[in-house]
């Protein structure tokens, strides 16, 4: 029994990792990626979009540590973000009715300051402690 179960998953394996492309060929499937090791001397590129989402400072998906994007679309090349690479304020930047040139409490229910990290807090509504 444990015998057939491994022909039948090795069998099954090229289909889970290759599809049969309009040309003919074999093709990635959507679902995989193409991982490169972390980029040592890279930059950080904010805002980056990665699976289909656009991020404006530094992820934790997939891993036990903050990364970002070395490409403005992933494309496997990232690094680790260190105290300099995280997404700085974005000056002057629009909240409420309000214009803003440092990071304020206005809106924070526990009186911590805080920033948005695009000039229109109202439409895109990413921000950032300070």
């Amino acid at each position: 029994m444990v015998v057939a179960g491994f022909l039948l998953a090795w069998a099954c394996l090229p289909l889970a990792v290759l599809s049969f492309g309009p040309e003919g060929d074999y093709s990635q499937t959507v679902d995989s990626e193409i991982h490169f090791p972390e980029v040592k001397d890279g930059e950080c590129v904010f805002p980056f979009y990665y699976k289909n989402k656009i991020f404006y400072d530094c992820i934790m998906f997939s891993s036990k540590h903050k990364w970002c994007s070395v490409n403005e679309t992933y494309q496997g090349y990232w690094k680790y973000c260190g105290q300099t690479d995280f997404a700085p304020c974005a000056f002057p930047f629009w909240y409420r009715r309000l214009i803003y040139w440092e990071c304020t409490t206005d809106g924070e229910e526990f009186g911590k300051r805080w920033c948005s990290l695009t000039t229109n807090y109202n439409k895109d509504k990413v921000w950032k402690y300070c």
